[in-house]
């Protein structure tokens, strides 16, 4: 499958409708950021109130949501109107409007990274909002905005544990972020480009053939020393296990998101499960060749869908299946572990990939 057509979504959107004008553009491009967005947003309403409580189910050999419509489908909008029935509590003490606007950055960040993310093609349409020279750049820069409002939400809260939470959430931040974008610059190194779409392309050039069956150079292949790097930095800026220390339930109640309720909580929960796709898109674009796999590159986006659903049921399982870390291991596993792991790996793949070429 080769890389993704050169007309963006948007560009799609002006020409089917004639859209010549500025006002026509900005249209164009609101219509498909509205559609990118509302994807995104009905893989994680499924994912959060049914998906993972069945996943969970199913690794611990219990019995998840079964009586509330088939399936216990039903549990999705059950538990939205539970949610945002309940009465918004408003603590004495929070230092507003800090207090009111955490909750909203959580997942506008996730959401704004997914603006430069390929997700493939449906049919004639190619769901890829932007493509800028530094896209590789942004994707990192926007994810990193949800640290921003772990931090607010633990300070304005008034409350110890959150700020426990938030002053957590900043040093897991700070210890893991490093060594994410060190190892994901080794994929640059490879790919000579910090264009999603070049990484993407560099991809799906053959890396071997074995058997008359092509394998192609996903970067998980060609340096899976830096893909467990990678996905364990991964695993840790998403907060899931065994690296969820921000909100350890078992210690610090809920840490940032302690005296949160109502729609602000559904917020955070919602920041939370985009987060994790947004994780798994990014990781599927720099090792899994973004949306490319086997068939016609109209049904790209079926593999790019695939990809995400399978991180989020790798985090499912950490989840059910490794300790929570203490915050102390934590500090010491990204400082003096995968810092310098990550660092020696793109000073190797810059002595390699400067011999070969």
């Amino acid at each position: 499958m080769g890389t993704a057509p050169a007309q963006l979504f948007p560009e799609f959107i002006v020409d089917t409708l004639g859209l010549d004008s500025v006002i026509g553009e900005v249209a164009a491009s609101l219509v498909a950021a509205f559609v990118v967005g509302n994807i995104i947003l009905a893989f994680t309403g499924v994912a959060g109130p049914w998906a993972k409580r069945k996943i969970t189910a199913a690794f611990t050999d219990r019995i998840a949501v079964d009586r509330i419509g088939p399936f216990g489908l039903l549990i999705i909008p059950a538990a939205a109107i539970q949610l945002l029935a309940k009465e918004l509590i408003i603590p004495e003490g929070v230092d507003r409007p800090s207090w009111d606007i955490a909750p909203i950055i959580l997942p506008s960040s996730a959401l704004l990274g997914f603006s430069v993310i390929p997700m493939g093609q449906l049919g004639p349409i190619n769901l890829h909002l932007a493509d800028p020279e530094v896209g590789f750049a942004l994707v990192f820069a926007f994810a990193s905005i949800a640290s921003v409002s772990l931090v607010m939400a633990g300070y304005a809260s008034n409350n110890k544990y959150s700020l426990l939470g938030g002053l957590r959430a900043v040093a897991q931040n700070l210890a893991y972020e490093i060594p994410l974008i060190v190892t994901a610059m080794s994929v640059v190194i490879f790919s000579g480009t910090l264009q999603m779409s070049g990484v993407v392309g560099a991809q799906t050039e053959t890396l071997v053939t074995i058997a008359g069956v092509s394998i192609p150079s996903w970067y998980a292949l060609v340096n899976p020393f830096a893909f467990v790097l990678f996905l364990t930095a991964n695993m840790a800026e998403i907060g899931r296990n065994p690296f969820d220390i921000p909100e350890a339930p078992t210690e610090i109640v809920g840490g940032y998101q302690t005296e949160y309720s109502s729609a602000y909580f559904v917020l955070f929960y919602l920041g939370e499960f985009v987060h994790i796709f947004l994780g798994g898109a990014i990781l599927a674009v720099t090792f899994l060749g973004g949306a490319s796999g086997p068939g016609p590159e109209s049904i790209s986006f079926i593999w790019f869908v695939v990809k995400i659903w399978g991180f989020f049921l790798f985090t499912q399982w950490a989840r059910a299946a490794l300790p929570r870390v203490r915050i102390d291991q934590l500090i010491e596993i990204g400082w003096k572990g995968m810092l310098v792991l990550s660092f020696a790996n793109l000073v190797l793949t810059a002595v390699i990939v400067g011999v070969i070429a």
